[in-house]
């Protein structure tokens, strides 16, 4: 069975609007995740945790989403093929 991989992550947005980033270099990176269970629980801490800033903003990125093997020409594919 393939893995699942999840990253959390968050930070200030420059507009609660929208998902631009204030600082790229203040990105928190909470984890990486093994399932998406395990992200949500990380992710839903980390959004109660700074509740009280509407700037701020917690995600889940499916990583498994990003590069499937079996593939040809899969979304991060640099080759150019």
């Amino acid at each position: 069975m393939a893995q699942r991989l999840h990253l959390v992550f968050g930070g200030e947005l420059v507009d609660p609007q929208r998902t631009e980033f204030r600082n790229v270099d203040d990105i928190h990176i909470v984890g990486m995740f093994p399932d998406y269970a395990s992200a949500h629980d990380a992710w839903k801490a980390e959004a109660q945790r700074t509740v009280d800033n509407a700037h701020m903003r917690y995600f889940i990125a499916h990583i498994h989403r990003l590069r499937d093997e079996e593939v040809d020409g899969s979304a991060t594919d640099e080759s150019g093929n």
